[in-house]
């Protein structure tokens, strides 16, 4: 028998703080959990040449002062998802890719990853979480936030190999616009750079 669908959550029912202090928590929503499993540890974006042991210390110490690597979501009080937001400076592949281009000169905060735990999947917390990317930038003094989603048609659902960059959808609903193509894609799909001016 089919298991009910878990409720959507309301942006009342997420909170969003800075990863700052909160490796462990971090460490709950993007760690590999099996013994011996390697991961991305969302490293691959800032320093893919760190081994894949090193990771985890090296986000560690990411976690350990301001404006720290992004953001977790929490759902009465546990936590939830993660955003990696950061200036694009700081994310070496960012800053050398071939296929995500330079908007104009000044250094935009990025929006690169998205990770929600299995239990709070398909219920919504996508937006929060992103709006919560979003207000972390501002208060780090970012004059422009950028991502770089797939895009997609509406009602168009996307995998989680596809989607772990966002959609074109989710970020238009963040007051996002986009600002131009690339030749970047993620599961087969067109990426395009997405903005928005906080300045």
């Amino acid at each position: 028998m089919a298991r009910a669908p878990l409720p959507r959550l309301s942006s009342d029912d997420v909170v969003v703080h800075s990863a700052v202090g909160r490796f462990e928590d971090f460490a709950q929503v993007v760690g590999v959990k099996k013994p011996g499993g390697h991961g991305c540890w969302c490293t691959a974006y800032r320093d893919s040449r760190v081994p894949n042991d090193d990771r985890p210390a090296y986000m560690r110490d990411e976690c350990s002062s301001e404006p720290g690597p992004g953001v977790i979501a929490y759902v009465d009080g546990a936590p939830a998802g993660w955003c990696s937001v950061a200036p694009r400076s700081t994310y070496r592949r960012l800053m050398h890719s071939r296929t995500l281009p330079f908007v104009d000169e000044r250094d935009a905060w990025s929006v690169v990853c998205f990770v929600v735990r299995g239990g709070y999947r398909g219920r919504g917390m996508m937006l929060p979480l992103l709006e919560g990317a979003v207000a972390h930038a501002a208060a780090h003094g970012a004059e422009v936030v950028e991502g770089y989603p797939v895009q997609v048609d509406a009602g168009e659902r996307v995998d989680v190999i596809s989607g772990y960059v966002g959609t074109s959808r989710l970020f238009e609903r963040a007051g996002f616009h986009v600002a131009a193509p690339t030749t970047g894609r993620s599961g087969g799909r067109p990426r395009v750079v997405v903005r928005r001016e906080l300045a």
